[in-house]
């Protein structure tokens, strides 16, 4: 797909103005993803949720973030790349809205879900849109910035949150978390509305509609009785929900096959799913957030509901994860595409090593505050492994394909992140039973913590593996 807007040949001179713009809706995103944790307990108090309903705030928004990525991706072939980004920070914005003044848990939960459409119509623009708006000596630097902006927003989610829930301000709670992001959703959205450039698209794809509902469908149809299992005893039409997602997921295939075959356009491109590579590499990066995206579900509720912490000390606790994140990415980037499977296995073993002393701590009942060691570690772990394993999974991918390539891996790292919370959080209610005394606390979390410790030693075995054919080549 080739973009064309004014003065793309000679530079526009607004193009860091729009950059701003940009970037300021992706902090927007990652800092509301990062933000919310330390507010649950906050939540629960304030609306009467039930732990089921506290889950919903979480999965509900990555899960239509995760399905929306890939269909909004191609809508913005469509309406065109400028147009849809404005329309997703106008929908963030006035959701963040909805969600700061929510009535009731329901509502909340509901706008959280608009929230993550309207994430996932504007975050597949604004890469896309950099790599246009920029000369080539420029673009580097430009997207030097898009991790700086992440980091910042990743960094910035456990303190800010656990601040603005400690302040309490104007007696509104857990509500300014969600209503910060109205400046800064305006700013980005005047800077769009007054710097990005027109683009228009030449080729012109027509969106997969069809494979659009049945991966929507699919994915809720798993997701669902995961989180409302426990709920409801468990009863048959939970397993059949599953059964359905598993049916729904092979008819999704079939039908991209068909697409294929007749030269259509694929929500999924199924030439990718031919390279074991890449489709094994997906299936790691799901595994992974998996198992960390439900550990600060619960870590930001044990903290507080179970050991008594102030949201700013919790935020404190769980900070060094997303700083360890930081130095190790800053560090191993220079590496580049070197050692790529040796990388992968050593920052696998150090987050497999940093969750089991985590596990070990909490079960020992050790002060909190000896945790940031152990976040610590699993931050540089982590910061190590996502670039080289992102590097790694998109390298099996062409040019023509890069951007599907790269859009299937963040919407199935999404998928990963719903089912990880949905799955630790069966865990770790179960485990509390209705009481709710420190000590159970402690045994619940130990328990949850048994599924980030064990996915993260498989995969690591997987990845030493690796490195050892690799280098026995």
């Amino acid at each position: 797909m080739s973009l064309l807007f004014d003065g793309a040949a000679g530079g526009r001179p607004n193009r860091w103005a729009a950059l701003v713009a940009l970037y300021l809706a992706m902090f927007m995103n990652i800092l509301d993803v990062t933000v919310v944790n330390l507010a649950l307990p906050s939540i629960r108090q304030g609306l009467g949720a039930t732990d089921t309903q506290l889950e919903w705030v979480l999965v509900v928004y990555v899960l239509a973030f995760a399905a929306g990525l890939l269909p909004f991706g191609r809508f913005g072939d469509v309406a065109g790349r400028g147009r849809m980004f404005r329309w997703g920070v106008a929908g963030f914005t006035v959701s963040s809205l909805a969600c700061g003044l929510a009535p009731d848990i329901t509502f909340l939960i509901a706008s959280r879900a608009l929230q993550g459409l309207c994430a996932a119509m504007m975050v597949p623009q604004v890469l896309a849109i950099v790599h246009v708006i920029f000369p080539a000596e420029e673009k580097g630097k430009a997207i030097g910035l898009f991790g700086s902006v992440s980091a910042l927003g990743a960094v910035a989610g456990p303190l800010l949150g656990g601040a603005i829930v400690a302040a309490d301000l104007f007696g509104l709670g857990w509500r300014p978390i969600f209503l910060i992001n109205l400046p800064v959703g305006l700013i980005s959205l005047a800077g769009a509305l007054r710097f990005l450039p027109q683009l228009e698209t030449e080729n012109r794809v027509t969106p997969d509609w069809a494979g659009t509902f049945f991966f929507v469908v699919a994915v809720l149809a798993l997701v669902f009785p995961l989180v409302e299992g426990r709920q409801f005893g468990w009863p048959v039409w939970c397993f059949a929900l599953m059964g359905l997602s598993a049916v729904l997921a092979v008819l999704f295939y079939r039908l991209q096959r068909r697409k294929a075959r007749l030269g259509r356009a694929q929500l999924l491109p199924v030439v990718l799913t031919r390279d074991r590579v890449f489709v094994a590499g997906v299936a790691f990066v799901a595994l992974f957030f998996s198992s960390l995206a439900g550990l600060f579900f619960m870590m930001a509720l044990f903290l507080q509901a179970g050991l008594g912490l102030s949201p700013m000390m919790a935020g404190f606790i769980l900070a060094p994860h997303p700083v360890g994140v930081i130095l190790a990415s800053t560090l191993t980037g220079r590496f580049g595409t070197r050692y790529q499977a040796a990388r992968i296995s050593l920052a696998m073993l150090a987050v497999f090593c940093g969750l089991f002393a985590a596990r070990l701590l909490i079960s020992q009942g050790t002060p909190a505050s000896l945790l940031v060691v152990p976040f610590l570690i699993v931050g540089l772990g982590t910061g190590a492994t996502i670039p080289a394993l992102f590097q790694l999974v998109l390298s099996r991918v062409s040019g023509p394909d890069a951007g599907a390539g790269s859009g299937v891996l963040q919407a199935f790292q999404q998928i990963g992140m719903a089912l990880g919370i949905a799955v630790q959080g069966q865990i770790f209610f179960h485990g509390l039973a209705g009481a709710r005394s420190e000590a159970l606390y402690r045994e619940a979390a130990a328990s949850t913590l048994l599924y980030p410790v064990g996915v993260c030693c498989v995969l690591t075995l997987l990845a030493v593996g690796l490195a050892c054919k690799v280098s026995n080549r």
